[in-house]
């Protein structure tokens, strides 16, 4: 009989021994699973609105800030460059940019809020590709300055080195172009005449 009480004692510690156990390693297991889960602090800046200050932004320069894991560019167009993208739309695809993505308040021929601050996500539509920045006009430009791979009907833009899609100063796709859509222009608004914030739409909504 002690011998029977005995043996039951032991199995009762080891399927007790072994069930704690278990607990053990899913705790073990769960606990850097729910610290992968939750946003580390890079990941939570990349979701922050960004600003930038326009001021320090000269007529014909551009600048490249991150927002969301996405360079975005913040360029100063200059006067004469916002009358060229008035003289050119029938060479473009989508010139009012009906098919493109975009802010409802950006949906005009400079697909900017003001005419000349103009914001772009850096991205080809195309494949993802990093376009570059190419701000001479063809006509204007010294012999050898505008490569023949951007052509006579060049009026300042975007290149994608990738697979050669072409964007305007208003990041609006040539004609015949592998890119499918404009530059996407991502929400902003104006939080006073020099700042711009970057990931706030024109309601205040965070996006």
């Amino acid at each position: 009989m002690s011998r029977h009480l005995h043996q039951s004692s032991r199995r009762r510690f080891l399927v007790g021994a072994t069930g704690a156990m278990g607990v053990a390693s899913a705790i073990g297991v769960a606990t850097p699973f729910v610290c992968a889960l939750a946003p580390n602090e890079k990941v939570k800046q990349q979701r922050l609105p960004v600003q930038v200050d326009v001021s320090k932004i000269e007529p014909g320069a551009i600048v490249t800030v991150a927002w969301h894991g996405l360079p975005v560019w913040v360029l100063r167009r200059a006067k004469t460059s916002l009358l060229a993208l008035e003289e050119h739309v029938s060479i473009l695809a989508d010139p009012e940019s009906s098919r493109s993505q975009q802010p409802d308040n950006t949906r005009n021929t400079f697909r900017s809020i003001r005419p000349e601050i103009a914001v772009y996500v850096g991205r080809c539509t195309h494949l993802g590709c990093t376009p570059n920045y190419r701000p001479l006009i063809a006509s204007s430009a010294s012999e050898g300055m505008v490569s023949k791979e951007l052509g006579e009907d060049w009026y300042g833009g975007f290149f994608c080195p990738c697979h050669g899609s072409k964007f305007d100063l208003a990041g609006r796709v040539y004609k015949n172009m592998p890119a499918p859509t404009n530059l996407e222009v991502p929400p902003y608004r104006f939080i006073s005449d020099d700042v711009l914030e970057i990931g706030i739409t024109g309601d205040g909504d965070n996006v």
